[in-house]
């Protein structure tokens, strides 16, 4: 099977109501990173000093040496940007979802007191904040697994959601296998929840944002000022919002970090971020956890069989009759490079009509002549395909006057010997009255300029009948 796994479709062109709490316009999720005591650092057992997310321009790992400067401003998240945060948070009443990287909050008891007094949900960040792009799976899996039995020692209680950030092609598979986890959000693909289909599991994911992200003051482009902050996550929060008074709600995450927005400079533009956001109505402001016991009971996950992941045989059964008698479609588009942007009627409908619209001229016109004519012969005698019968009636086609079935003969006979196939027609897109004067219209065109109208018509019902048992 050739097989493209990357989801371009989503939830498609129609996403559903998110029906937050109650009506809420938008949901906003604060996160905030907490790894000061987790990151590189030949303390911790690792090769070299930590080079990632800090105000030290242009810093590199140093191998085999520690970096007094690197681990001072790490120092600063832990000792002065969690606990202004804290407050700032617990003043306001604002619940928060921690990403912590379990070995830093194993060394930092304190903090983690506080999040707990506070409410707040903490997640798990991975075991160490390190990169995990070259890790064997092994161990990835250990460390998960450590990560499991470490958080649950060090809070009182295992983690319900995961955040690895720095991951491995194998990070969301290995975190959703150990099916101990309400929502992972190790994607950035959506502005609001879905259901990830890990074989017999359905792993909920609630995306994370790496732009609406204070870690854009360490990288380039970036932030310089707090107000450059706040800009971003004001034009953010009014655009989701007034998609939200449209019916639309959203979800929208902001990312944190202690040793970055923990400075004063700014925090200044987180604080009138959440002056502005709380200033509106309808503003839900959940835990990530809340968000996932929210999406499971108004979003449960719907399973069907998806086309790309059918044995050949299995798929030819099943769309073979898409192209009428022409079964030949569906196998050659099995063998095309399908994934999840196929597995709903408009993309199965795109892989079908490529075989169509390649094949020969000969084939073509075999598919053609494989339609049955309007109100004919074999539809009298009830030999028509269960797919051709239901859409003739829907034109009421199947109960005409005698006079009527008579003028459709005699269309059907004089348009059979001028073109050399039969007349055909999207049915349901048209009435009784509709499909006479087409017909009467029609067959006074060149040959060629109906085989081509024949041909799109063709692609227009096979596109009908895939929506019937797609999404």
């Amino acid at each position: 099977m050739n097989r493209y796994p990357r989801d371009f479709r989503g939830h498609g062109p129609n996403p559903p109501d998110a029906r937050w709490p109650g009506g809420a316009r938008i949901a906003v999720s604060l996160v905030l990173n907490y790894e000061e005591g987790g990151e590189n650092n030949l303390l911790h057992g690792d090769a070299q000093s930590e080079a990632f997310l800090s105000d030290i321009a242009g810093a590199a790992p140093w191998p085999g040496m520690r970096h007094w400067n690197m681990e001072s401003i790490y120092d600063y998240g832990a000792r002065a940007g969690f606990w202004r945060l804290h407050r700032l948070f617990t003043e306001r009443d604002l619940p928060v979802t921690v990403y912590g990287v379990t070995s830093a909050l194993a060394r930092n008891p304190e903090q983690v007191a506080a999040m707990k007094e506070a409410g707040w949900e903490i997640a798990s960040h991975g075991l160490k904040w390190v990169d995990h792009r070259d890790m064997t799976e092994q161990e990835e899996a250990r460390q998960i697994a450590e990560s499991f039995r470490l958080h649950e020692e060090v809070v009182g209680a295992p983690p319900q959601g995961w955040y690895t950030g720095r991951c491995s092609m194998n990070t969301v598979r290995l975190t959703a296998e150990t099916r101990r986890l309400a929502w992972i959000s190790d994607t950035y693909d959506d502005d609001l929840p879905y259901w990830l289909d890990c074989g017999d599991h359905d792993q909920l994911v609630i995306p994370y944002t790496l732009e609406a992200n204070d870690m854009r003051f360490a990288t380039a482009p970036g932030y310089i000022t707090g107000e450059q902050f706040f800009q971003y996550l004001k034009d953010s929060f009014d655009t989701l919002y007034a998609e939200g008074v449209e019916g639309r709600a959203k979800m929208f995450s902001i990312g944190l970090h202690n040793r970055l927005i923990g400075r004063p400079g700014k925090v200044a533009g987180l604080k009138r971020f959440l002056d502005h956001a709380q200033s509106h109505s309808g503003v839900w402001f959940p835990r990530r956890i809340d968000i996932a016991e929210h999406w499971r009971k108004a979003h449960p996950p719907k399973r069907f069989d998806r086309p790309s992941r059918m044995p050949r045989e299995t798929f030819v059964a099943r769309y073979g009759s898409i192209f009428e008698h022409s079964p030949w479609i569906a196998d050659r588009a099995w063998a095309l490079e399908l994934g999840p942007a196929h597995d709903c009627a408009t993309g199965l409908h795109n892989a079908l009509a490529r075989i169509f619209r390649s094949a020969s001229p000969e084939e073509r016109l075999g598919v053609l002549k494989a339609h049955p004519d309007l109100a004919g012969k074999l539809a009298q005698a009830k030999r028509l395909t269960a797919e051709s019968t239901a859409e003739q009636a829907s034109a009421a086609l199947d109960a005409l006057t005698d006079e009527e079935r008579a003028t459709f003969q005699r269309l059907n006979a004089e348009y059979v010997a001028r073109h050399g196939f039969p007349f055909i027609i999207a049915v349901r897109d048209n009435t009784k009255d509709s499909i006479l004067r087409a017909f009467q219209t029609r067959i006074a065109n060149d040959t060629a300029t109906e085989l081509a109208t024949a041909c799109g018509q063709v692609e227009r019902i096979a596109q009908l009948r895939l929506k019937d048992i797609l999404p």
